[in-house]
């Protein structure tokens, strides 16, 4: 049995990482800006002592004790997002990567590097500024002599949210990696378009240092949106008949039918509801559109409700309306119901809809992050 494995969780939100990475792990730190956050993440992990609420600017290699075997960032995406300023590396929010990296520094000037740094953020990382904040990450890995690669994981995958993200995962260079964990070349589907696309822009050290990182395909998702639904959800309300009705109206015949076909699909149909505008004949300006796929929208933080995502339920005859739940908002990200969500519904959709998927995190644990790690803790016990 693999001994514990220690880390260090940074842009911690209230630790769906840590959830992810399970009882094999244990944290040693975590840091996050936002102290609400921080109430949430220790009634879910404890008082022990390990977390520091506070602006990553202001943390210090000393204040990390010992070494640990992963350091995982999960550093804010809104800079990079493509619903983003566009200031990339240089905003005031995705720039706290180099910040993080100054403590990673400081660690290695003390001879306690991470074996492995993981990052996790949006794929517009991929793109932002023509590709060079990617080149910049890429780059950051090499001069500090880990040798890295990225992957692209669709957390639809594993729980019914379409939401791709972008996995950096970088390994020390004098940790020994196994050659089954290294592809010669990119494979699908977690080495995208996208990717590889961002991989022939990568030049001198950092192309030298990418690691094409070699995954399994996971098996296939056996659970859809409508098996998450809430009959009696506490934190949001059912629309009325006439709110229902009202939303109804605002549908194009091809939505409609869409709710029509959905009546006669002899099982609940979960749809989610997205408000565009489109000017019809009369000049209408905002329509809902419908969609039943059994994949519920990316999660996104609720800026002033706007991103808050409203789901239609037919059964049968009977068609109902509501927002999402907080509740539903964390078992779309992978969270178990007994997780300890904030009771008001904007502070849970947020920490929901700025997290990790814990899934995905469990999948590069146990097909990545151990295995890589697994044979470094059998060179500690032999040395």
């Amino acid at each position: 049995m693999m001994s514990q494995l220690s880390f260090y969780e940074f842009f911690a939100g209230a630790g769906m990482a840590r959830a992810g990475l399970g009882s094999n792990w244990r944290c040693a730190f975590a840091n996050d800006f936002d102290h609400k956050k921080g109430m949430t993440y220790q009634a879910n992990w404890g008082t022990g002592g390990e977390l520091t609420v506070g602006d990553v600017r202001k943390v210090t290699a000393s204040q990390l004790p010992g070494t640990a075997d992963l350091a995982w960032g999960s550093f804010p995406c809104q800079d990079l997002s493509l619903a983003g300023g566009g200031a990339g590396l240089r905003g005031e929010r995705s720039g706290t990567f180099y910040p993080f990296w100054d403590i990673m520094n400081g660690l290695a000037a003390e001879g306690r590097a991470p074996r492995v740094i993981a990052l996790e953020n949006v794929c517009g990382t991929l793109t932002s500024h023509a590709g060079k904040d990617f080149t910049a990450i890429c780059d950051t890995f090499a001069k500090a002599k880990y040798r890295y690669g990225a992957l692209v994981i669709d957390a639809a995958l594993f729980v019914p949210q379409s939401r791709p993200r972008l996995f950096v995962i970088g390994v020390r260079e004098d940790v020994e990696i196994d050659a089954s964990l290294v592809s010669p070349g990119p494979t699908m589907p977690f080495h995208t378009r996208g990717l590889r696309n961002a991989f022939d822009r990568i030049k001198g050290t950092a192309a030298r240092n990418w690691l094409w990182w070699n995954l399994p395909t996971p098996p296939v998702r056996n659970s859809c949106f409508a098996d998450l639904i809430e009959e009696n959800p506490t934190s949001v309300d059912w629309h009325t008949p006439q709110e229902t009705a009202a939303l109804l109206r605002m549908m194009s015949p091809l939505n409609l039918a869409k709710v029509e076909a959905a009546k006669r699909a002899g099982r609940r149909m979960v749809g989610g509801v997205y408000k565009r505008t489109r000017l019809d004949e009369a000049g209408k300006g905002v329509r809902a559109e419908v969609r039943f796929d059994d994949v519920a929208g990316c999660l996104r933080t609720p800026a002033g409700g706007s991103s808050r995502q409203t789901i239609i339920v037919v059964d049968g005859s009977r068609v109902r309306s509501r927002l999402i739940s907080a509740r539903e908002t964390a078992r779309l990200m992978g969270l178990p119901d007994d997780y300890r969500l904030p009771k008001a519904y904007n502070e849970a959709y947020h920490l929901t809809g700025d997290g990790v998927a814990v899934p995905v995190v469990r999948f590069l644990a146990h097909h990545l992050l151990e295995p890589v790690l697994g044979v470094a803790a059998k060179e500690r016990a032999a040395a």
